[in-house]
């Protein structure tokens, strides 16, 4: 109770607060000659056909990048950090930050970071909202919060920043319609930029291969089967050692769709929409899946201390070989990125290898469902605490982003030092440990209008992904198959009326209730996982769930 009361006094002087702030290198060169074409082409494409004789008067505010000169303007922009800059950096001054100023101060604009560690964004997000301390343009994936600063009236509607045919042309181009409308309410205001996703696979089951092949054992097909093999490799593991853990959680999308019982009802889907709590509460399978977890748990089967672990923390179990399995994002065991985890074990332990694998069989309908991302990542906002010129110039920013001299430079870096084009057009990394140490540490955190990067095509992105991990190209190919085998269950972009208001009690309740039903003894288990259900009730889930229902019976 004593969490649930510091979380309304922060929602309360969050609302308060809200309511109260009512010369470039010559391969640049070359990469922005080969951009030029493709703008003239966008531009030309956007132009909108006029009555003869009809004048169009200009937009209020310029945000196509390059339409207006700003007058020196400073914006603050959110980074996300994950500890992890080279030598010689950091995550605020570095190559790539003095790329996108160098590219910004060419119309007027000044961009300063603000550093927030990738883990802890949604909270350290709450607090700089609370105290009117956030960026001029702040992140988050949790539209949730974003839509609740907006209709508590803490920050901009961004319509008339982007709707107005002269308005963010490359934005339009490169997010599309569809996109862009994630980030609208009801009444079709535009609380948010919603970043384009290159892929929706999401994730995936990583296992120890060695393991399973020194043990004899098959690939787990189903959960049953998974707990024999992580059992097999903690308590009669080929290797000798006795600090194994089984299973590790850092994520479980694709575990629970092994044991819901609405995975194969597109309309239950939707309704449970992406919020754990709510379906938790209103997918009755959610009981067996908790029951399956507590069942690791109890047995020293799942890291004794999950609920603490840090990312750091996750990995180095990982690339010191005491993990049997784990489920991550997709690509994540071979991804330079989250720092090319299979290759340090193998350094630490040579033969050692990680595969991810199909999701698990449904325990009741036996079919394989696989979790997958909406179309849509993470979103970008405005508090009021900026003016409309700061706001301007964020979307203006933004617009950058979406073009080849911005967000294509900033994942790709430039053509003959970080790539070369394919036959097909699409950019082959020349030397990724080159790569990973001088731009893909900080590439994906920095485009921010593009979640795992900036592609025409999901098979662009897969071409070029496969790449980027010489001699795990496989992996690569393997776990994006994986991870979209089966039925997909796309992420809901739907925010019902009431959840602002309601999920941080809801997700408070959740993350205190998760933990117990993992975690109390097995005969305690049931009874904890009513209390769970009913405090989900007294928080107001079924308002929501009431809500969402409606949504999904008027679509």
């Amino acid at each position: 109770m004593k969490k649930k009361m510091i979380s309304c006094l922060l929602a309360l002087s969050m609302t308060v607060a809200a309511l109260s702030g009512c010369g470039s290198s010559p391969a640049a060169d070359a990469t922005a000659d080969k951009a030029a074409d493709t703008t003239e082409k966008t531009e030309a494409a956007q132009e909108q056909p006029k009555a003869e004789g009809a004048v169009e008067a200009a937009s209020k505010y310029q945000t196509t990048y390059g339409s207006k000169q700003f007058d020196n303007v400073t914006i603050t922009v959110e980074l996300f950090d994950r500890s992890n800059a080279p030598d010689g950096s950091t995550i605020t001054e570095n190559k790539w930050t003095e790329y996108v100023n160098q590219e910004m101060n060419k119309v007027g604009i000044t961009v300063e970071f603000v550093p927030v560690p990738r883990w802890d964004e949604v909270t350290k997000m709450q607090t700089m909202v609370a105290s009117q301390t956030a960026p001029d343009l702040t992140l988050t994936y949790t539209y949730a919060y974003a839509e609740e600063y907006f209709n508590e009236g803490g920050t901009w509607d961004l319509s008339e920043f982007i709707d107005g045919a002269d308005q963010a042309q490359n934005m339009k181009a490169y997010l599309g319609q569809d996109v862009i409308d994630i980030g609208r309410n009801a009444d079709n205001k535009l609380y948010g930029i919603v970043a384009k996703r290159a892929t929706t696979a999401k994730s995936n089951q990583f296992i120890r291969k060695d393991w399973l092949d020194k043990l004899n054992l098959e690939v787990p097909a189903t959960p049953d089967e998974y707990y024999n093999v992580i059992d097999q490799m903690v308590n009669n593991n080929p290797d000798g050692r006795n600090d194994v853990i089984g299973s590790m959680i850092w994520n479980a999308w694709n575990l629970r769709m092994a044991f819901s019982k609405i995975a194969g009802d597109p309309v239950a889907v939707e309704i449970a929409g992406t919020e754990d709590a709510i379906q938790d509460y209103y997918d009755e399978g959610m009981r067996e899946y908790y029951r399956f977890m507590n069942k690791m748990y109890n047995n020293g089967l799942l890291n004794q201390e999950y609920y603490t672990m840090a990312e750091d923390n996750f990995k180095s179990y990982i690339v010191t070989g005491a993990a049997a399995s784990f489920e991550y994002s997709v690509n994540g065991a071979v991804d330079v990125m989250r720092g090319s985890l299979l290759k340090t074990l193998q350094e630490n332990e040579p033969g050692a290898d990680i595969i991810s694998i199909p999701p698990f069989k449904n325990v009741y309908d036996g079919k394989q469902y696989s979790a997958a991302y909406a179309s849509g990542g993470l979103i970008a906002f405005c508090p009021k605490t900026a003016d409309e010129e700061t706001v301007e110039a964020c979307m203006t920013y933004l617009d950058w982003m979406c073009t080849k001299e911005g967000g294509f430079v900033i994942y790709h870096g430039f053509e003959g030092e970080h790539f070369d084009y394919d036959a097909n057009g699409v950019p082959v990394v020349k030397d990724a440990e080159y790569n990973a140490a001088d731009k893909d540490w900080i590439r994906a955190d920095l485009f921010v209008t593009g979640n795992q990067g900036y592609f025409a095509t999901v098979d662009d992105f897969n071409a070029c992904t496969a790449k980027e991990a010489p001699g795990y190209e496989d992996h690569v190919v393997a776990n994006y198959e994986n991870s979209l085998t089966g039925i997909l269950n796309h992420d809901s972009t739907y925010t019902s009326p009431s959840t602002p208001e309601l999920i941080t009690d809801i997700n408070l309740v959740k993350d205190e209730y998760q933990v117990e039903c993992i975690t109390c003894p097995t005969a305690d288990f049931d009874a904890t996982f009513d209390r769970y259900l009913s405090e989900l009730e007294s928080a107001g889930v079924q308002t929501i769930i009431d809500e969402r229902t409606e949504h999904c019976n008027n679509q």
